[in-house]
């Protein structure tokens, strides 16, 4: 019952609420709303861009697709390095109305065929492929197997000048004309292809083609790469999807691997993870250790730790000769190590001149001849010279005073014990680590050399699965020859079955140099953690990263970046168990509490 005195208001009562109101809107105008914030300070429409700011804008539509359409194509378009919006709709199609649809169709192409027959026209196949294929969608439908979609599809071009939009929209239609996908510019339509392609669900375009399940299924649009195998060791967590980034590198190209990083970023978190997982899958390890960060973890595997120094008993005599490989002859093992001694006594000497070189490859070949070391593969197995008797033999050459004063340290003076005597160990299995943080710092190249050395004639003897990782890498680019000697291994180490990582933070001393470059280059695996700002530019040029990459590694946190293996690459997150990571951490204050538990 509707009684208009129960009903009666206060003018008051009104007057007061209208006030309130009046009030609450003022208040709403001077609030800045989301619409506010985003909305841009101009907004510009033409018939064939927008402008909106500082940027233009061109909205493109597909109009047709091909017969048939391949998985992921959309791959090319989504990886582009440009700023695009992408606008989908999809809009299912009632079943019952599109068989009734497909059965008039069926119906005009059977007549038009058999009108066609009737006037003797030759049988044509575009009409016999559109009512095979038909007949296929409706048996396909009428059994539940398939179904009917209108699929609009719109992309919308950012870029900063007119002259690279009308780039990137040429880009962008040449690519998809390449797989007969044909596509228009929303032409006196650009402000409804930017709204179709904004994230308000709403199409203004309306530019629908008819696509089935499968088809329509080619076009999801979430393309990331995967790197997960069978067999191999846990290397991360793809940050795209959190898949497991799980392969071996043995079954790449090559097996060699360049990381770079900066100081903390997590590469020797990194190494030593690989080195740990490499080694329970029966991969013998060899580490150059130049800061001693490598001793708790050969500790731990039960390994060999072996300081090279001034005071240490360990030698290395770098007259040694490799044993023979079957593929190579006596004269190739003697040849192959009097030119690496040229490369080492370049670093000794601090440079050659052309008639010193001479000098001393007639030298070389006269040290061997001493111990009766020809290229007669028997008599490579005899105790090889040492550099004293090098020294003794250009005391008595014309011309060669001037190099023996250079060489004279390495056999009489300060540095005599550490090359001039024969070698007294030889390397075992599992995991074998030379630490040179104990040698003077105009020493390390010349001894990280003979120990490259050293590890490749024994690594030439027998084929096997072995890394061998040298740290601080850029040490060794300082130098032409031990620059080119490095980039001979690389070259050199898959015919061995042999894994390279080279492990660098210095990337633009290491990359400034061609054999540095050459490296990566010759390595399938390469790691970036965080990077400098001095050094990203670099870093992008050589490894051809988008900006979007750039991005990511000048902000990565510890242990992320990205992981290049082969042709593809992945954000990447290191991942270990609480058990590795007790042997591996690098962090101070992790091992400083450690030790304090331990002595608890």
């Amino acid at each position: 019952m509707n009684l208009p005195f129960f009903h009666k208001s206060d003018p008051k009562e009104q007057e007061r609420i209208a006030s309130e109101q009046a009030a609450f809107q003022a208040y709403e105008e001077g609030v800045a709303t989301t619409r506010d914030i985003i909305a841009p300070s101009d907004f510009v429409v033409t018939p064939n861009y927008l402008q909106l700011g500082e940027n233009y804008l061109r909205t493109i539509f597909v109009y047709t697709y091909p017969r048939y359409l391949t998985t992921n194509w959309l791959s090319p378009i989504i990886n582009y390095d440009l700023t695009m919006d992408i606008g989908m709709y999809i809009v299912p199609e009632d079943v019952q109305e599109v068989m009734q649809s497909l059965r008039r169709k069926m119906a005009q192409l059977e007549s038009t065929r058999q009108m066609e027959q009737e006037k003797g026209l030759v049988r044509d196949p575009e009409l016999d492929t559109a009512l095979h294929d038909i007949d296929e969608l409706r048996d396909t439908l009428a059994q539940g197997q398939n179904r009917l979609f209108q699929f609009g599809l719109y992309f919308t071009i950012y870029a900063k000048t007119l002259e690279e939009l009308n780039t990137l929209t040429k880009q962008i239609t040449s690519t998809l004309g390449g797989m007969l996908i044909y596509t228009k510019e929303a032409l006196v339509q650009m402000e409804q292809g930017f709204n179709s392609t904004i994230p308000i669900a709403k199409d203004d375009m309306n530019v629908l083609r008819n696509l089935d399940t499968g088809s329509l299924s080619t076009t999801f649009p979430f393309t990331t790469a995967e790197l997960t195998s069978d067999e191999g060791i846990l290397y991360g967590i793809n940050r795209h999807n959190d898949s497991l980034i799980l392969f071996d590198r043995f079954n790449l190209e090559n097996a060699n691997s360049v990381i770079f990083a900066t100081s903390g970023a997590g590469k020797s978190y990194f190494v030593k993870l690989e080195i740990l997982r490499y080694l329970m899958l029966g991969t013998d390890i060899i580490i150059i250790d130049p800061e001693n960060e490598y001793r708790e973890l050969a500790e731990a595997v039960g390994g060999s730790y072996l300081e090279i120094s001034l005071n240490s008993p360990k030698r290395i005599n770098p007259f040694d000769l490799p044993i023979s490989a079957q593929e190579e002859t006596g004269e190739d093992v003697l040849r192959s190590n009097i030119t690496t001694l040229h490369g080492l006594f370049r670093l000794m000497a601090e440079g050659l001149t052309p008639e010193e070189d001479a000098i001393l490859d007639k030298a070389l070949y006269e040290a061997y001849a001493l111990k009766d070391i020809t290229i007669d593969p028997s008599t490579q197995h005899n105790p090889p010279p040492i550099m004293s008797d090098l020294v003794s033999i250009l005391n008595n050459m014309r011309g060669a005073e001037n190099l023996i004063l250079r060489l004279n340290k390495y056999v009489e003076g300060t540095f005599a014990s550490l090359f001039n005597q024969p070698t007294n160990f030889k390397l075992t299995g599992g995991l074998v680590a030379f630490s040179v943080r104990d040698l003077e710092e105009a020493l390390r190249p010349v001894a990280i050399f003979t120990i490259l050395n050293y590890i490749w004639n024994q690594v030439r003897q027998e084929k096997k699965r072995r890394i061998m990782v040298v740290d601080e890498a850029w040490w060794m680019m300082q130098y032409e020859d031990s620059a080119r000697f490095l980039y001979g291994l690389a070259k050199r180490a898959r015919k061995y079955f042999l894994g390279l990582t080279i492990i660098s933070q210095d990337v633009e001393d290491f990359l400034a140099n061609k054999y540095g470059k050459a490296v990566v280059s010759n390595s399938s695996m390469q790691v970036l953690f965080k990077q400098s700002t001095s050094s990203i530019d670099i870093v992008a040029q050589v490894f051809n990263l988008t900006e979007q990459e750039k991005y990511l590694l000048l902000n990565a946190s510890v242990g992320e970046g990205l992981f290049f293996a082969g042709l593809n690459h992945v954000a990447i997150k290191v991942s270990a168990s609480y058990t590795e990571d007790q042997i591996i951490t690098t962090d101070p204050k992790q091992l400083l509490a450690m030790q304090q538990q331990a002595q608890a």
